[in-house]
């Protein structure tokens, strides 16, 4: 008889979050580094070298690979003969090791889960509750998949409730571009198909669990129609010229998965969740010999690459840039920011425009400065900061125009494409949006060489700080004229592959 002991399930969770904060699966590296070696876009390919290069000093430096550490997942399967060394349930065992891996003072990872969401909002300070999917089988182990999944990838999740006779492809590729970059290309989409809406929904977020395989199964072709949908799905997907960071490019998905599930014949639910670049997740078995080992995968499996600035690259001294310089630039340029930046995010946004609305003086004079929406990991170990990646841009298209017109704010940073309603205002202020890479914090955060709190210090994250920053590597993607290469990139990359 196979007994589980409370400790052994607490300690396996909480070493599986710190194992998959700072390492990748080996057949995400691998992937990545095939569409890199792939990749026709300079802009594209430069992206992806950021997220390889910023990979691998993770594994080493045993560091978070995204700032955005993620909200908790966790697949469960029970075998019915376990029995249980216990005081605790099975979902206070799980949450217990998430919060011991979320405060492990050697690697701090950000707390990002809000109790009252629709309310006040409150940050739980451990990264608890997981979200935790339990199924009874057969057997005498308990087989536990543990991710980490980011809030940025999770806000493009697509559900449709589709008549029987709906394509599912048609609706896949209506919906991918609509995604835009906040995703974080090139990662994976899972795409569950039958049920209900929330088992189509589970199914989907399941799949990702799967390993990176299409190219196995291109060579040994589809047995199911789930499989045809992927292979058709891959193509076609991959056809959209999105790209890595949705610069343009060959590479938008490295796997599409797909599972299905028997539904209602007047049904046909459908849905979409899409992994990032900071693909999190490892799968481990107990079966009552101890806590899980999780073996340290080899440093050779990660290519070494080296990140060089190009020849067009422009340097900016941020203590002193002016408006006219700002014009001077368009978009796909290549940056590298040195001096002060501000920072702030959806709730310092939120609480700035609040003040400008009552005609309050802000606590930090935004004129002519630069803003770069980001939530850092706390830092360790003599740090000045943890990893510091964007945060999608879009989330503040509503705040942009009163903090440009009212505040006096030159530029910003962030990841990912701008809306309308922020490139209009934007271009009507002559002021500039640039992109850092997303899935890249670590490599960012070698660029902060300073860090300090200048306002709204509750807010924790979210609160503005100013860092110094030197050499920061970033792409012109909104110029002051209004012109995005998040719209003209793919275009012209799905204009390319289509001549193919």
């Amino acid at each position: 008889m196979t007994v589980i002991r409370q400790q052994d399930l607490i300690e396996s969770v909480a070493d599986a979050l710190q194992y998959i904060s700072y390492y990748h699966p080996k057949d995400f590296i691998q992937a990545m580094n095939q569409a890199y070696e792939r990749e026709e876009n300079p802009a594209a390919r430069d992206a992806i070298a950021q997220i390889l290069i910023n990979s691998r000093m993770c594994a080493t430096g045993h560091r978070p690979i995204c700032q955005d550490t993620g909200i908790v997942t966790v697949f469960v399967h029970v075998g019915m003969d376990v029995r249980w060394e216990a005081e605790l349930s099975l979902d206070e065992m799980i949450n217990e090791g998430v919060r011991q891996a979320y405060n492990h003072p050697d690697n701090v990872l950000r707390a990002s889960i809000l109790a009252d969401p629709d309310g006040a909002r409150r940050n739980t300070k451990d990264n608890t509750p997981a979200i935790i999917h339990h199924k009874l089988v057969p057997g005498d182990k308990l087989e536990i998949h543990v991710a980490a999944k980011g809030g940025g990838s999770e806000a493009k999740t697509k559900f449709a409730m589709l008549n029987p006779s709906d394509s599912v492809v048609d609706w896949v590729l209506e919906q991918v571009p609509k995604m835009g970059a906040g995703w974080c290309p090139p990662g994976m989409l899972g795409i569950g198909i039958g049920g209900t809406a929330e088992k189509a929904m589970e199914l989907a977020k399941e799949s990702l669990l799967d390993p990176i395989d299409i190219q196995e199964l291109q060579a040994r072709g589809a047995s199911n129609r789930a499989e045809e949908l992927r292979l058709e799905l891959f193509d076609k997907v991959n056809r959209l010229g999105i790209g890595a960071q949705g610069l343009g490019g060959l590479t938008t998905v490295l796997d599409i998965k797909v599972k299905d599930y028997p539904t209602h014949a007047a049904n046909k639910p459908v849905a979409i969740i899409p992994n990032c670049a900071a693909t999190r997740h490892v799968h481990f078995t107990l079966d009552g010999s101890g806590p899980a080992r999780l073996p340290a995968p080899d440093i050779d499996d990660w290519p070494e690459i080296t990140w060089e600035a190009g020849e067009g690259v422009k340097r900016v001294d941020l203590d002193s840039i002016t408006a006219e310089e700002v014009a001077s630039w368009k978009p796909g340029d290549t940056l590298l920011l040195s001096g002060k930046l501000l920072t702030g995010r959806d709730a310092a946004h939120k609480r700035m425009v609040e003040m400008l609305e009552r005609d309050e003086p802000l606590p930090v004079d935004l004129t002519g400065r630069f803003i770069y929406y980001v939530g850092p990991v706390d830092p360790v170990k003599g740090e000045v900061v943890g990893p510091a990646g964007p945060t999608t841009a879009t989330r503040m298209d509503k705040f942009t125009r009163a903090i440009l017109e009212r505040a006096g704010l030159l530029g910003m940073v962030g990841k990912a494409e701008r809306g309308p309603v922020a490139i209009e205002a934007i271009k009507d202020n002559g002021a500039v949006y640039l992109m850092a890479v997303g899935g890249a914090a670590y490599l960012v955060a070698q660029a902060i060489k300073a860090s300090r709190v200048l306002a709204f210090e509750d807010l924790g994250m979210e609160a503005i700080y100013e860092f110094e920053v030197e050499d920061m590597p970033v792409t012109v993607a909104v110029d002051s004229l209004g012109d995005s290469v998040h719209q003209s990139g793919p275009a012209k990359w799905k204009e390319l592959i289509a001549r193919r």
